[in-house]
């Protein structure tokens, strides 16, 4: 006689197990098991159900916590009858001859209690309306977690030849693997390679999301790749298949119950009549990726032993190609991440490195720049301090064919002359204190671009006579080192030194002057293009003002007067910290004179900066007066922000406010 048990879930009586005379039905929390329960109190194997006879017998297996028959316990073996409930721990087992007999409901204090009578049944409610039907499932008559192949040993001494074929098969579709250049299309030989090897009819491998946690739910899982020799329509394997694989990460074949009138309109396997199927995880390691499912409709031919060894064989090798992939998609998202990321950089690198400005010297450096950047001369950017010979220097690095290459600074002025070394041509592990580790210098950080060097003229002569042997294209060493290093860098040098005269004096060498004068720029002091003042000075407030997210517009006529007359001592240099300094101290849309503040070595370039205070008529006033007239101006045009005009009055705040306190002057109400 067959019969069935029904496992109950929440209030929800869901899996089916079919009880088949001849075989026994274990139960208990081991994955070996039968009915794999999710229960604590549960032992690993805890019962077991078996036909004695005509009776079908549930045995306790010596069980930690007991196992309970419609609130009985069961001590040896006890005959069971239909619409029995047992009990386990928390878990409750319906056993029925037909499924279509209502199932007991249990009220929540009676299921805790255990208050199952087995005379009066108390507790069954009878009411086919309120009790779910229960979803039948396939039934697993084989688990696999390794397969021959891994095992080794007398197992593949079983059948030698079986196994050879077997093995050519694999390799031959692990070569196959190997071409696939996405999930999909290594999917689809994985399916082709089944559907070859085994008698599967339809297959499908579905796949979970990159991010999904434990535990794993099946209904996460989307299909991948679907495959039928007869065209039949994809039905979705049991969930209960799914789930068990999910979690035990095996193998499992399971014989359908489309045979069974009472199963066959309620199962997804009945409804394609499938008599076999398959269920192998495509894992690596302890990470699933999703599943490989195969169904076999063919009742001479269903899916066997072997089959459930060569699936799970090929889904493990679909399991590491796979992972190879997403690894590959995952290192070529970052890399296209950092591509943009540079480009972006270079982008703003190019930016600034913008050489401003249409005066006329500034044409001819631009006009020297276009001829010498696509060569490999070296360059020698002479100036003050504070021209902006690093951006000359940018400008010929990102107009030239190493613009996709490094570009690399050192000030040489900066640094003793044994670190100068050392950041120059790199040192080895312990090769003098603190070296712990081997460290690239700047010639290898710049190796297929440009490396800067600002203030050249302040190398010493020994490091000079060893930088003269890498211009002219030989080896060098790594301080501390015996290996030849060689490197491919364009070298662009500045400096704001007279080197004629430091050749003349013997501080600078005579060969390395000529090697490094191969072409020169000279970059002319601001003051030599005034022209090109109002430009720098509109660019450096755009850029200040958007960084500080202030809303400055630009400079009052007199402010712009001002900055255009003044000498610039410190070059461009100087004039971008003026204008950063007013955007911070305007107190309106306009930079005004009172918000410039500018160093007295400008020289006398103030004198010819129009007054308006000298253009009015001469008034007969007292310090004092004139003292409270500034002020009061002063505050009207800082819009009465006390701190800004006293930081323009340059007195503190307190003193201010004693003043305004002694004139009685306060604020005009609008």
């Amino acid at each position: 006689m067959i019969a069935y048990l029904v496992v109950r879930e929440g209030n929800k009586w869901r899996d089916v197990h079919r009880l088949t005379p001849g075989q026994v039905m274990s139960i208990g929390r081991a994955p070996a098991n039968r009915v794999v329960l999710r229960d604590e109190i549960a032992s690993r194997h805890h019962c077991e159900i078996f036909q004695s006879g005509l009776l079908w017998t549930l045995r306790d297996l010596d069980s930690r916590n007991g196992t309970l028959v419609n609130g009985k316990p069961v001590i040896g073996d006890m005959g069971l009858e239909s619409g029995q409930v047992i009990q386990i721990g928390d878990t409750l087992l319906a056993f029925t001859y037909d499924l279509q007999e209502t199932l007991p409901k249990l009220e929540e204090k009676e299921r805790n209690t255990g208050g199952l009578d087995g005379d009066t049944h108390s507790g069954v409610k009878k009411s086919p309306l309120d009790t779910p039907k229960p979803v039948p499932v396939p039934e697993i008559i084989e688990r696999k977690r390794s397969t021959r192949f891994e095992e080794g040993g007398a197992n593949l001494e079983l059948n030698r030849d079986r196994t050879s074929q077997e093995l050519a098969k694999l390799y031959k579709l692990a070569m196959e693997m190997g071409t696939a250049n996405d999930p999909k299309r290594l999917a689809e030989i994985v399916l082709n390679g089944l559907f070859e090897s085994t008698p599967s009819d339809i297959g499908a491998i579905l796949l979970l999301p990159p991010d999904v946690s434990s535990p794993v739910d099946p209904s996460k899982l989307t299909l991948l790749v679907y495959k039928s020799r007869n065209q039949q329509p994809y039905e979705k394997l049991s969930e209960h298949l799914s789930r068990t694989v999910l979690q035990t990460h095996e193998a499992v074949r399971a014989k359908c119950v489309s045979d069974d009138p009472a199963l066959r309109e309620r199962d997804s396997l009945g409804r394609i009549q499938a008599q076999t199927v398959i269920c192998a995880p495509l894992r690596v390691d302890e990470k699933l990726y999703g599943l490989v499912h195969l169904y076999s409709t063919n009742p001479i031919n269903p899916l066997g032993p072997d089959d459930v060894e060569f699936a799970l064989a090929v889904a493990d090798q679909c399991g590491v190609a796979l992972d190879g992939l997403r690894r590959q998609e995952s290192l070529a998202a970052g890399l296209a991440r950092m591509q943009d990321d540079l480009h972006t950089l270079r982008e703003q690198l190019g930016i600034e490195s913008e050489l401003l400005g249409n005066s006329p010297p500034m044409e001819e450096i631009n006009r020297k720049i276009g001829r010498i950047a696509p060569t490999d001369a070296t360059v020698l950017v002479r100036g003050e301090s504070g021209v902006g010979k690093e951006l000359v220097a940018r400008a010929i690095h990102f107009s030239s064919r190493r613009r996709n290459g490094p570009f690399v600074c050192l000030n040489c002025a900066a640094l003793s002359e044994s670190l100068l070394e050392s950041e120059l041509f790199g040192h080895e592990k312990g090769s003098f204190t603190g070296a712990v580790a081997r460290k690239a210098g700047k010639f290898e950080q710049a190796h297929g671009g440009t490396l800067m060097l600002d203030e050249v003229g302040e190398m010493s002569l020994a490091i000079q006579a060893k930088f003269l042997r890498v211009l002219e294209g030989h080896p060098y060493e790594r301080v501390g080192g015996g290996s030849p290093v060689e490197v491919d860098v364009r070298v662009v040098a500045a400096t704001n030194r007279d080197l004629e005269s430091a050749v003349s004096a013997g501080e600078f060498r005579k060969d390395l002057y000529f090697r490094l004068h191969v072409v020169e720029i000279v970059v002319p002091p601001l003051r030599e293009h005034r022209d090109d003042v109002p430009v720098l000075a509109n660019h450096f407030l755009e850029r200040f003002a958007r960084k500080s997210g202030r809303v400055v517009r630009g400079f009052s006529a007199t402010a712009l007067e001002l900055l255009t007359k003044y000498n610039w001592p410190g070059n461009v240099r100087e004039l971008q910290h003026v204008v950063e300094r007013a955007v911070i101290l305007c107190g309106g849309e306009l930079v005004g004179v009172q918000d410039i503040q500018l160093s007295s070595l400008g020289g006398p370039q103030f004198d010819s900066i129009p007054d308006p205070a000298q253009q009015r008529s001469f008034r007969e006033l007292t310090l004092d007066v004139l003292e409270q007239e500034y002020i009061m101006a002063t505050l009207e045009q800082t819009n009465w922000n006390k701190s800004q005009a006293a930081q323009i009055l340059g007195i503190e705040r307190s003193t201010l406010d004693r003043k305004l306190k002694r004139y009685q002057a306060e604020r005009p109400k609008k």
